[in-house]
């Protein structure tokens, strides 16, 4: 494996514990707290053995981590070249997981017992006697009746509201054509003479910029 690709993963059990840092420990102490770690029903060999397997297993992930984080930071690279944003892959994860859905047995299942219980529900005596009831009632005399007074009441409202809005509209003809309403009227134009033909005599109108209109003959 290309060491190069390998990412040095900070998380590992083994960080820090290169040979570097023990090249300073004697070997006698490092047997002596080996054999102090012994635990009971083994002995040294076994025990021995088993760190030995530890550390390769111990390797092993470190080496697999390495892998992984690396493959992971390809796996992006591809992505992002290939235009797929988050949201994209958030999208066809859950379209990928709806088909998923739609195709495995249990949806299948689940479906199925559905569509047995809807042709029994259908063909069951309940559901017949109630659709023969409904059906009865929609034929019998009592409903038509009903529907009829019904449509003869909407009928009655309809041509009444048209015929009040018609009266309102000819009574309110009849008052303006009242001569109370002309006099009315009458007075209003005589008040509105008053009010404009009351300005004082030497009111003029002033030109648009406020001054008064220029003499004939203005004086030198």
């Amino acid at each position: 494996m290309d060491s190069a690709n390998q990412d040095i993963n900070l998380n590992s059990p083994n960080k820090g514990l290169g040979t570097d840092n023990l090249a300073g420990v004697p070997v006698d102490e490092a047997k002596g707290n080996a054999a102090a770690t012994i635990p009971p029903g083994l002995t040294e060999e076994e025990a021995e053995e088993l760190r030995s397997e530890l550390v390769k297993v111990e390797e092993e992930i470190n080496t697999l981590r390495q892998v992984l984080s690396a493959k992971e930071r390809h796996a992006t690279e591809l992505k992002r070249k290939l235009g797929l944003s988050p949201l994209i892959e958030f999208k066809q994860n859950i379209s990928k997981g709806w088909q998923d859905v739609q195709t495995s047995q249990a949806f299948t299942r689940t479906s199925e017992t559905l569509s047995v219980w809807n042709e029994k529900m259908i063909g069951s005596d309940l559901y017949v006697s109630a659709s023969a009831t409904l059906d009865d009632i929609t034929h019998s005399e009592v409903y038509k009746k009903t529907q009829e007074t019904l449509s003869q009441a909407g009928q009655k409202t309809s041509a009444a509201l048209s015929t009040m809005g018609t009266a309102i509209s000819r009574k309110l003809g009849d008052m303006r054509n009242s001569p109370t309403f002309k006099s009315f009227e009458d007075k209003v134009g005589t008040l509105k003479s008053k009010v404009a033909g009351g300005r004082p005599n030497g009111e003029g109108v002033q030109s648009p910029d406020g001054m008064s209109p220029a003499q004939d003959n203005p004086p030198f």
